[in-house]
């Protein structure tokens, strides 16, 4: 629970982090160093000053005591007020309790000095001008009022010390921060094209920084390069089985139509007719991730295209929300047949089909739902993957197929940055399949 607590306090960022990294010891370490700095020298400092005066104001009280009359005190004042660079009434304004400001850090110094050494004191004042002392004391002849300098019981500008520590913080942080970027701008520009090719994009990188972020660098351009090595292949192999195959089902389909119109041939020219739409499936699922580059499409048209040729095709479909979104990138014919697979499905499996278009922080969701039997929780997982029909959720003698219609619409969603998420229609009943592509 308390891990949990601290995690939700500290930056996400790797910049935030890197900063708190930085921030954290300089500032500890200043704190430190000031607060022990103020406290033993100062205080020292501050109560060694403060003795000394103590000792000049026990002897003058010393010799107002020892004076007869109020006039020959006054007189023994008078001698004694210049040497000791005092400023004394008699009688004077009587100073009772302890006064000083909050802030007063050494103020505590003196006036505990202060009580401790000079006797029959009634009170100090620190804060009526806090650069001079008022100290009130009790003599035979009345309240005498000693005033004197702060500079004499305290350290001078002890700020200074404060102020320095302060400005060469600030700026040794500032510097370190122009370091710091320096350094994390080559992770945030790989970062950067890992995000882009996850989203269909190429951008182009060249690893720079320190020796581990090169390392780092060159380790994904290699992956990048592996990766789209075997998108090729795979695209390739598929493409050259399905196109290899047409030819000897071309000839098969010439020469069964030239045969006999029989129902074993028109059974076998139905096969052939079958096979054929599955290569077509393995080409469209071949060509899922190399269909078109990317470019800035406005999805609310996109999508009333799609609505608009599945009406022309005898389909029912509603269309739902369209928010204006404005352009956006994305691979137009990609998530046209993505749309497609999608649509082509609900109204194959259902009666009525409603496609609409939501608008998520960062991201763009194509909606397509209808009122067909839908697909248990438990098997949506497994109906996106390839080549895998399920024959519990979906009635077979509806349609053939071979199981690439959402695992192409899937392929095309993680294309985009985004993802594919099949869910419960609230309310057509069926199955509500929701396209996400990443801003």
């Amino acid at each position: 629970m308390s891990k949990n607590w601290i995690k939700r306090l500290l930056p996400r960022g790797l910049y935030g982090r890197a900063a708190l990294i930085l921030l954290v010891p300089v500032v500890t370490l200043q704190l430190v160093v000031s607060v022990v700095f103020l406290q033993r020298h100062f205080e020292d400092v501050t109560r060694q000053m403060t003795r000394t005066l103590v000792l000049e104001v026990s002897y003058l009280s010393e010799e107002v005591r020892r004076a007869d009359t109020l006039a020959e005190a006054q007189v023994r004042i008078a001698e004694l007020a210049t040497p000791l660079g005092l400023n004394i009434r008699l009688p004077g304004s009587p100073v009772v309790g302890e006064v000083r400001v909050f802030y007063d850090i050494s103020g505590r110094t003196v006036v505990a000095t202060l009580r401790e050494g000079v006797a029959r004191m009634q009170g100090v004042d620190l804060a009526a001008d806090l650069r001079q002392v008022r100290l009130g004391l009790s003599t035979r002849h009345g309240p005498m009022e000693v005033t004197f300098d702060r500079k004499r019981v305290s350290a001078s500008n002890p700020h200074q010390l404060l102020v320095l520590m302060i400005f060469t913080g600030v700026l040794m942080t500032l510097i370190a921060f122009v370091f710091l970027r320096n350094q994390l701008r080559p992770i945030k520009r790989m970062a950067q094209a890992a995000e882009a090719f996850g989203k269909g994009r190429v951008l182009p990188y060249k690893p720079s920084g320190a020796t581990e972020v090169r390392a780092a660098g060159r380790a994904f351009l290699d992956m990048r390069a592996r990766i789209e090595r075997q998108m090729e292949q795979r695209t390739l192999m598929l493409s050259g089985v399905s196109h290899d195959l047409r030819t000897p089902l071309t000839r098969l389909k010439l020469g069964l139509s030239m045969g006999d119109d029989s129902e074993d041939t028109r059974a076998m020219l139905r096969d052939l007719s079958e096979m054929e739409k599955m290569l077509e499936t393995f080409l469209d699922f071949a060509r899922a991730d190399a269909l078109d580059d990317p470019e800035l499409t406005d999805p609310a048209v996109l999508l009333s295209g799609i609505v608009d040729k599945a009406r022309r095709a005898g389909g029912k479909v509603d269309l739902g929300e369209l928010p204006a979104v404005g352009k956006v990138m994305l691979r137009p014919l990609a998530v046209t047949r993505a749309l497609d697979n999608l649509l082509g499905n609900a109204l194959r499996y259902g009666t009525r089909a409603r496609v609409s278009l939501q608008v998520k922080p960062r991201a763009v969701c194509f909606v397509v739902e209808d009122d067909g039997p839908g697909i248990p929780p438990d098997q949506r997982n497994a109906a996106i993957k390839p080549f895998l029909r399920l024959d519990a959720a979906r009635n077979q003698n509806l349609g053939t197929g071979v199981g690439l219609g959402l695992a192409i619409a899937s392929d095309i969603a993680r294309g985009h940055g985004g993802v594919l998420r099949l869910e419960d229609s609230a309310d057509l009943g069926g199955l509500r399949a929701g396209l996400e592509i990443a801003l």
